[in-house]
């Protein structure tokens, strides 16, 4: 999520008079890093396509920096990075100074917002729940639900203040991301509370949910970190403005019997079906353990690629049937929509509820493997399938555990006796760099962390 969205930076106070101009990343606040950081990057990025040159006669691409050429994407980075640190520092600290002066400006627009946020009654549309004790909304089994809805939202900084303290009233805890085009949420707690907050959900005029929208599986409010709930631009970070392609323009809806039918008469052609393609619209790390047979599925690292995976794919997808899926159905409402808006596909369908869906229906359907979740489970399951291996000895396993190395999110996969063995790194890079952190004291600054994982796997794959 991009925090630039949605934090008010109120408090941000650089000292810009002393001689090196902007203070030391180190001794900024941490959430004055994180946007320092962001800057950085938005700086990089910048500098980088300034070197960009594309050749439209053959299709290729290349930077061109101090008199050399670069043909691969991860060593222009790393020229920039060795060579014109000096300039990325240069044009970090311009930018984040614009960055203050746009925020002390957004400032009053914010406080009005939040002004109006709290004139809306909120209380009304929060459930009775004196019948009910603090120990059936604290203890006792429990659930994760997942929902989204697409609707007209006039005053998501409203709908943002509801869900804040429909979801403290439960005690829930989960993710929640409001937008001007609707609502997409994952939460926890006991089944007392999540019941109460679909009813919740249901009760209000703003959304016109049905039960059925809920997906819901085994889990509770110890699946999730803490609550967060937040106003956005989009409530699924494609990176494309909803206004510009709209969920409006997605495929065409299909119940999980439908899709079954599809992928059923899909699998029975074999390699004599070459009109459809069967799509997985998730990361690369969630078709790794689990997906549907016979499927296409794209090498990127978050759903913000997608876009440019098509863009860089169209000729894979001309005149085809394609079958969409996800996890809960929301990804591809605004990737069948990007397909859509490129006028070359022949049909486009996407699985209505997502893989969530479809297995309660097919529990050992065409979808094999686990199915990841974006909470502290990581996974869950309806077949005993494994599909993916240990990436230190290749031995069966699907059990997610992030990297140890400090700073790292790759998750990586390895097994039991791989990890007494002392294999708990996402790569060799990040194994060897791990006995070295044990000297980095806590006030390092936290840096982006690169490895092998990040380096070897292009940002957009070619799969034409």
């Amino acid at each position: 999520m991009e925090a630039i969205e949605t934090c008010c930076f109120m408090n941000l106070e650089v000292d810009f008079s002393t001689s090196n101009g902007l203070k030391q990343e180190k001794q900024l606040s941490a959430s004055q890093r994180r946007y320092y950081s962001f800057c950085r990057r938005k700086s990089f990025a910048a500098f980088v396509a300034l070197k960009k040159k594309e050749c439209p006669e053959n299709g290729t691409t290349s930077w061109h920096c101090c008199g050399l050429t670069f043909i691969e994407h991860a060593v222009i980075h790393q020229h920039v990075a060795k060579t014109h640190n000096s300039e990325i520092q240069q044009l970090t600290q311009a930018t984040y100074e614009h960055l203050l002066s746009q925020l002390e400006k957004d400032t009053e627009t914010q406080q009005l917002k939040g002004q109006k946020a709290e004139a809306v009654d909120i209380a009304v549309w929060l459930p009775d729940i004196s019948h009910i004790s603090e120990g059936e909304l604290k203890n006792g089994p429990g659930k994760v639900l997942l929902y989204y809805c697409y609707c007209e939202v006039d005053d998501p900084y409203a709908v943002c203040a509801w869900q804040e303290a429909l979801c403290e009233k439960l005690h829930l805890t989960g993710k929640v991301r409001v937008a001007a085009e609707g609502i997409n949420g994952t939460v926890g707690g006991t089944s007392v509370a999540t019941d109460l907050y679909i009813n919740a959900m249901l009760s209000h005029p703003l959304f016109k949910m049905e039960k059925e929208d809920f997906k819901t599986s085994d889990g509770g409010a110890e699946c999730f970190r803490g609550l967060k709930v937040g106003v956005f631009k989009e409530i699924v970070p494609m990176g494309v403005d909803p206004d510009v392609v709209s969920y409006q323009l997605a495929g065409v809806h299909l119940e999980p019997e439908e899709f079954h039918r599809e992928v059923e008469t899909l699998l029975a052609k074999g390699d004599l079906c070459n009109d459809t393609i069967l799509l997985d619209c998730r990361n690369f790390y969630e078709s790794k353990i689990g997906q549907f047979t016979q499927c296409l599925a794209p090498n990127i690292r978050k759903f913000s690629y997608f876009p440019d995976y098509v863009d860089q794919n169209l000729e894979l997808f001309k005149d085809k049937k394609v079958l969409m899926y996800c996890t809960g159905g929301i990804r591809c409402e605004r990737g069948s929509a990007y397909l859509r808006s490129k006028d070359v596909c022949k049909e486009i369908y996407q699985l209505k509820g997502g893989i969530h869906k479809y297995l309660e229906r097919f529990p050992e359907g065409f979808y094999r493997g686990k199915l990841f979740v974006f909470d502290e489970r990581y996974t869950i399951s309806s077949n005993s399938d494994i599909i993916s291996d240990c990436r230190y000895c290749g031995c069966p396993w699907d059990q997610y555990e992030l990297c140890s190395t400090r700073f790292c999110c790759q998750l990586v996969l390895s097994c039991p006796g791989c990890r007494r063995e002392g294999h708990t790194a996402c790569c060799p890079t990040c194994q060897s760099k791990g006995q070295a952190q044990s000297k980095v004291t806590s006030d390092t600054p936290h840096h982006k962390e690169e490895c092998d994982c990040t380096e070897t796997r292009a940002r957009i794959p070619q799969d034409i």
